[in-house]
């Protein structure tokens, strides 16, 4: 088995600063900002030969009132989860109580610990663990996380017990089908991700701006593997003003182009505002499949769930290729439904194209509808091939096909999706023209040619001055 470590510790004490040393990304946000870590986030991280899953948590403190409770319930499952645990201190704040209360925690839980004094930078290490002697632990490691000090001594320490897995067949294999949760504050994307899986793996409190990070959870279901994936809320560019939002927003759009499928949820009780629509470009642009989930439906009365159905008919016309679902998240109504969409926009967005199957599609769109004229002549189009999947894209190949007028592309992105029976992705489709070999030549040609007659001129009244 692979080992699990998890990273706990009161607020701001580095745990995802070292998290982001262990796995060598920059998964984890880092500011020097206490709480920003909030839910468990996970990462593989490898020693040599020896792989490892890091969790990174949020910080312990004394008081768990409101969401300090959830973020410690949090801290507790990763501790429950992990078969070793890096108790992180500040060398520079001392001890604490807030320690203590830690350690006296993971003796009671009679897990395998190791005491890791960060922030020794600048520091002497004499001096930055005399406070910690009081703890009584043998496994004390002085690091400074943020340069990647003491590191490599604490994983061998750590690790050294663990015998290395064997090798998998395919180490590179993909997470399964990646679907990016995605909406506003508040919406109830946290409490949807909790009920997709059936457990509470992400925080759900009352207060906007709850999920800070993007959180990969990946999971088993029906036999095929999944990766959801949280995100935080994003709300308006005016409305935004800690900087630790901002990237929070930037994790978001980079969740979007790292999913197959994006699940935009609307609350219903608000129906269907600006945000939304700016959030929906965003997937479109990115080109991913998408699923529409509309939460919050169960308490909204008769004549308002008609009213947002039709808002909702009459304002996403362009995107009629993707599910509408009406959906309660905490209490489980059509949850359930959001898979066979999910995973049909994904087989659709993923499936292989054969080159004939385009070809006979474009010639019957055409024999249906032939392209406009440009110039006095016909734009023609040849045949057309696969160029890429996720979002499909079809290439067209043809003269004039730079004249292409975009109603005339958008009738043939309907043709293909229709004729492929394409759900729950846009189809994007890239016009070439060939290259005419004589383009250029015409005009050398006859330019030799009036050189000629010129020079035949000349021999003929030469020969007519001599007679």
């Amino acid at each position: 088995m692979i080992p699990v470590i998890a990273l706990v510790g009161c607020p701001n004490v580095g745990k995802s600063t070292l998290f982001n040393q262990l796995t060598r990304s920059r998964d984890a946000l880092v500011a020097n900002f206490p709480g920003l870590t909030r839910d468990r986030k996970y990462g593989e991280g490898r020693m040599g030969d020896s792989p490892f899953i890091a969790i990174d948590t949020g910080g312990f403190t004394r008081e768990e009132d409101g969401i300090d409770s959830e973020m410690a319930d949090q801290s507790r499952m990763a501790i429950d989860e992990a078969d070793v645990v890096f108790l992180m201190v500040d060398a520079r704040a001392g001890l604490t109580g807030g320690d203590e209360q830690l350690v006296k925690y993971l003796r009671r839980q009679s897990k395998e610990f190791h005491l890791v004094v960060n922030k020794i930078d600048g520091v002497s290490e004499d001096v930055a663990l005399l406070d910690f002697y009081a703890l009584g632990i043998d496994n004390m490691h002085p690091i400074a996380a943020s340069h990647g000090r003491g590191v490599r001594a604490l994983l061998e320490d750590a690790l050294a017990d663990f015998d290395a897995p064997a090798a998998e067949d395919d180490p590179d294999q993909a997470r399964g089908v990646r679907v990016a949760i995605v909406g506003r504050p508040n919406v109830g994307k946290s409490t949807l991700v909790n009920r997709l899986l059936g457990e509470d793996r992400v925080i759900v409190f009352d207060q906007p701006g709850t999920t800070r990070d993007s959180i990969y959870i990946d999971y088993e279901r029906d036999g095929v593997l999944y990766t959801l994936i949280d995100t935080a809320g994003v709300r308006r560019r005016k409305n935004i003003k800690q900087v630790v939002e901002k990237f929070s927003i930037v994790k978001t759009l980079k969740a979007i182009d790292d999913a197959h499928v994006v699940v935009l949820v609307m609350d219903a009780s608000e129906g269907l505002v600006e945000q939304d629509l700016h959030l929906l470009g965003q997937a479109i642009e990115a080109g991913r499949g998408l699923v529409i989930a509309i939460n919050k439906w169960d308490g909204l009365e008769s004549d308002a769930k008609q009213w947002i159905k039709s808002e909702l008919e009459r304002r996403l016309q362009f995107i009629d290729y993707a599910d509408i679902h009406f959906i309660s998240a905490l209490h489980g109504t059509g949850v359930g439904h959001l898979y066979k969409s999910i995973d049909a926009a994904y087989d659709s967005a993923t499936r292989k194209l054969a080159t004939n199957q385009l070809t006979r599609i474009l010639e019957d769109a055409i024999f249906d509808h032939a392209p406009p004229m440009v110039n006095g002549r016909r734009i023609k189009m040849r045949y057309a091939h696969a160029g890429g999947q996720n979002p499909p894209l079809i290439i067209i190949h043809g003269n004039q096909t730079g004249n292409v007028p975009a109603s005339y592309q958008r009738y043939l992105e309907k043709v293909f999706r229709r004729e492929l029976k394409l759900f729950g992705t846009p189809v994007r489709i890239e016009f070439r023209t060939g290259e005419n070999p004589y383009e250029g030549k015409r005009n050398k040609l006859t330019k030799r040619q009036i050189a000629r007659k010129r020079r035949m001129m000349a021999h003929v009244k030469k020969s007519k001055r001599k007679k």
